[in-house]
């Protein structure tokens, strides 16, 4: 796990014991040795843990300031021997006639330093202003607390000595909801853990509006964000904390706690350094922001042995096995009607400045053509130009099954479209015998349509690899449909990817819909316009689409009639290959960090670590190769957040070699 960037940190949530500094270091510490079992290497407590945030007129006794500085001592010692990490504890300071609200950054056995907290709330239910002082400062003060000499400053920054990439940076509550929060800075800076001491009350629809603040700040910082907010033991005199703890990573929450809950509560996940470095770097304009890392201390400190002993795993952290599409059935449905709204959008403007006078593509009965068909369909309707403008084109050849065939007919039919069916089996068979080849090893000297076909019959069930027969028919289908018309691609993200496509075959068109949606995504995509967009028989033959394997049908069907070639048995599983699509170009992982990651998803399927190796080998080796394809791809909207565009998203010699990416398989 650490090897490949991720770090383990968490967000606590005491008990609190008003007023009671002792009994709130003591609950500090028992989450602390908590964490320390879970291999934890920061522990985010909140604002004015050690004392409680609601102590109101007693921050001004010293009684109590004397008691937080002994329980600040209490978990610097425990920091010493129990826990290996980093622990951020709040509590109230005073210096030089003034009080502050700090943060204080501990480990092992080390006061690191203290932050102030600079905004202060003193409106509606809050009057910090009466108590503390802003910790906007200057310069740092030299302080001395709990026995140590430090340094109190907003700019304090904590990089980690033993951990690539672990840097912190601290704010507190009010902090993180002004328009230029201090973590922005501290960001910049080179801070990639973002932490929040918080005493964020609840009020109706509060909870959502902070868990969107974390969420788009550590999306703005390309960070990660914990925030621990102070719950059970606080006054209610007025108000009611709930203990909210969310850890956020670049734009998305990782790990959450239950509010209101009753005693300690402790939430840890696993965050990705790694990742976001990368992210970081592909993002040019971070790097160049003001302001600049000389504006900030650091204050580094080392994590214990214990944190780097071999063999942790990813024991909090969710791997999505589908990164393409959404688990929650009403965010997929959404992202659905979004994506067909950007290709018939993108198809719409094509259309309108091409002005073809007729649109062509081909309809096979398979996902792909079928979601391009209806994108096409849509964009007709959106633009009040007659279907019957719109050419389907079924070609059927040697591999084309009576399901697929009957499907594309019946679904062109219902849905108005022009509709013509030409059998290229007799001009294939010409062009074989004119390059001298003998299509699956049978001589075709003599022999017409009939007799050729029949011979073929002989193999149904048989595996036979012939890509001469394969491409010539998928050229053939290409030369008819460019002398048709204006040419509508059907190929999808994946088989860009991996080149599964025939060169100057399936591989080009005018314009082509589908070239940023991956293949995952695809029959979610079909699934959600039959039941949203089309009704009736139309709806029935999509469904039925849905469930039909993906082929290319080139290759004779079995004796049957049922399809032979899948092209997941040809090429590998498209689970896996969206997935490790995902994370080599979305996160630039390196194939042994997408090993680690693909064995602690939930595939649909099992593939024990040896089948995740094999199709990921094939993978780097297919997505190397077949570079020169991607090259000369015709225009296609972006669809998410990967694309192969050699135009925008992805620039890369294909003459560049995998001999790195596949060594790195077995580190």
């Amino acid at each position: 796990m650490r090897r490949h960037g991720f770090t383990r940190i968490a967000v606590a949530c005491p008990t609190m014991h008003l007023a009671n500094p002792h009994a709130n270091a003591t609950e500090t510490c028992k989450l602390l040795s908590q964490a320390a079992l879970a291999q934890v290497s920061v522990v985010v407590f909140p604002e004015l843990g050690l004392t409680g945030y609601t102590c109101g007129d007693l921050f001004q006794h010293k009684t109590l300031l004397d008691a937080a500085e002994s329980a600040l001592k209490q978990v610097i010692e425990h920091t010493r021997t129990d826990f290996p990490g980093i622990a951020l504890v709040g509590l109230p300071f005073a210096i030089h006639g003034k009080l502050y609200n700090v943060a204080a950054a501990v480990a092992g056995g080390q006061l690191l330093g203290l932050v102030p907290k600079i905004h202060l709330p003193t409106y509606m239910e809050f009057y910090e202003g009466r108590h503390f002082t802003s910790g906007r400062l200057d310069a740092p003060i030299n302080v001395h607390l709990a026995g140590q000499c430090t340094q109190l400053s907003p700019r304090l920054l904590f990089p980690a000595t033993t951990s690539s990439n672990l840097v912190i940076g601290i704010e507190i509550c009010e902090d993180l909801w002004v328009p230029e929060p201090p973590s922005g800075g501290l960001a910049l800076a080179g801070a990639t853990v973002l932490v929040n001491l918080s005493a964020s009350n609840e009020v109706l629809g509060k909870a959502a509006y902070r868990r969107s603040l974390v969420t788009q700040q550590s999306a703005r910082c390309i960070a990660a964000y914990a925030y621990a907010s102070s719950g059970w033991g606080e006054s209610t005199a007025d108000l009611v904390y709930g203990g909210h703890g969310i850890i956020a990573e670049n734009g998305s929450i990782l790990a959450e706690s239950d509010r209101f809950l009753r005693g300690n509560s402790l939430t840890i996940t696993e965050i990705d350094l790694e990742n976001l470095d990368h992210e970081r770097r592909q993002q040019g304009t971070f790097s160049s922001t003001w302001p600049v890392k000389e504006n900030y201390i650091a204050c580094p400190w080392s994590e214990g042995n214990a944190l780097h002993a071999p063999g942790q795993n990813l024991s909090y952290r969710t791997i999505e096995a589908h990164p393409f599409v959404p688990k929650n059935e009403q965010i997929l449905r959404e992202r659905c009607g979004e994506i067909f709204s950007i290709q018939t959008s993108a198809l719409a403007r094509r259309l309108e400045s091409a002005k073809p006078g007729a649109l062509t593509l081909g309809v096979s009965g398979g996902l792909d053509s079928t979601l391009a068909l209806l994108v096409a369909c849509k964009t007709f309707d959106t633009l009040n130009i007659p279907r019957s403008r719109l050419l389907g084109l079924t070609m059927p050849g040697f591999g084309t099954t009576g399901r697929t065939l009957n499907n594309a007919l019946t679904l062109m039919q219902h849905l108005g479209i022009t509709s013509r069916t030409v059998d290229i089996r007799s001009m294939a068979l010409a062009e074989w015998r004119a390059l001298g080849h003998s299509p699956l090893g049978i001589d075709i000297a003599g022999l017409d349509l009939p007799g050729f076909q029949a011979r073929l019959d002989t193999l149904a069930g048989e595996r036979k690899s012939d890509l001469i027969f394969e491409n010539v028919q998928a050229r053939l289908r290409t030369s008819l449909f460019m002398n048709s018309g204006f040419v509508l691609g059907t190929g999808d993200l994946s088989e860009s990817a991996l080149g599964w496509c025939t060169y100057n075959g399936d591989h080009m068109s005018m314009y082509n819909v589908n070239a940023g949606v991956p293949k995952t995504l695809v029959r979610f995509l079909v699934a959600w316009a039959a039941q949203n967009e089309f009704e009736g028989e139309s709806r029935r033959c999509l469904l039925d689409i849905v469930a039909t394997p993906i082929s290319p049908e080139l290759l004779p069907p079995r004796a049957d009639g049922t399809i032979s070639q899948t092209t997941e048995e040809s090429v590998g599983p498209y689970e896996l290959h969206d997935f490790f699509l995902f994370h080599l170009l979305r996160h630039g992982a390196d194939p042994a960090k997408i090993m680690l990651l693909a064995r602690h998803a939930h595939f649909d399927n099992h593939w024990s670590v040896e089948d995740i190796r094999k199709w990921l080998k094939i993978f780097l080796t297919r997505f190397f190769a077949q570079q020169y394809k991607r090259d000369c791809v015709p225009n296609g909207p972006k669809i998410g957040s990967v694309s192969l565009s050699p135009r925008g998203d992805w620039r890369m010699p294909s003459d560049a070699l995998a001999k790195a990416w596949l060594d790195r398989l077995d580190c």
